[in-house]
């Protein structure tokens, strides 16, 4: 009878976890060795300075793991951005801005300044270094920029391949899970950019990658209102677009690191 219990309480955490992961693990994973493979010579020495030789990627769904630790439900609106949609650039900006909310954009960009800090702890440090890497993955999926009355979503019901599910699961889970890579064949096949075209990806600031998802989101919505019913049609017009956001992730990921840890 233990023992059914303690598979119980496995089975429900790894649930709570699958739910609450933007992207699911392998998702993380892959932007994370995405940005480790874009990495320059310095920030790759400076970040083996805090968490050694270990891979960005085994840190990469941190963030989401801790949830479960009280302690840290100060960090659950680090993981969202919700406003209204279809928003013109300069309104998501200033409600991005304005919202009381200590959200994804606030957040990113705390932990990044904090980072520079030469005085910061190492422990604080090192959950910096793990919250930004989450939490990038996060800003480019584009139900973590989305609206706050479906709760980014997950009241937004659908059926995949004839399962009742959410198209917030959809986006952060089974359209990546369902090639079947591991995170490192999923990077090795998208990050196959060349210098000209990583500069392209990499070009603006965080509050237009947001925007960028955010538009991602407002077409999610749009699709679903006509289509709820989601199989393969969904995958083949959807796929390469949750692709090229991993690989948006991973590069600008890369590009915030190379920045925070040049010196």
């Amino acid at each position: 009878m233990k023992n059914i219990l303690k598979s119980l309480l496995v089975v429900g955490l790894c649930l709570k976890i699958s739910a609450a992961s933007a992207w699911g693990t392998t998702g993380h994973r892959v932007v994370a060795e995405i940005a480790e493979r874009n990495l320059s010579s310095k920030a790759k020495k400076n970040i083996e300075k805090l968490i050694g030789k270990q891979k960005l990627a085994y840190w990469a769904n941190w963030p989401d793991f801790v949830k479960s630790d009280h302690a840290w439900d100060h960090t659950g609106n680090f993981h969202f951005i919700n406003t209204e949609g279809m928003l013109s650039v300069d309104a998501f900006k200033e409600a991005m801005l304005t919202s009381k909310e200590d959200n994804i954009y606030k957040a990113i960009l705390r932990l990044e300044s904090e980072l520079k800090d030469k005085n910061l702890p190492l422990k604080q440090k090192q959950e910096n270094l793990y919250f930004i890497i989450h939490l990038v993955g996060d800003a480019h999926q584009p139900m973590h920029v989305s609206r706050a009355e479906d709760l980014g979503g997950n009241k937004v019901e659908v059926t995949w391949f004839g399962k009742k599910t959410n198209i917030h699961r959809v986006w952060d889970t089974d359209i990546v899970e369902g090639e079947k890579y591991s995170y490192t064949e999923y990077a090795t096949v998208l990050d196959i950019f060349n210098k000209q075209q990583t500069r392209a990806y990499q070009a603006g600031e965080l509050a237009d990658w947001l925007y960028e998802s955010s538009t991602m989101a407002d077409k999610i919505y749009a699709d679903v209102a006509h289509n709820a019913n989601l199989s393969y049609r969904y995958v083949y017009e959807n796929k390469s677009v949750a692709e090229d956001a991993l690989l948006k992730g991973g590069l600008r990921l890369a590009k915030i690191l190379n920045g925070v840890f040049a010196k």
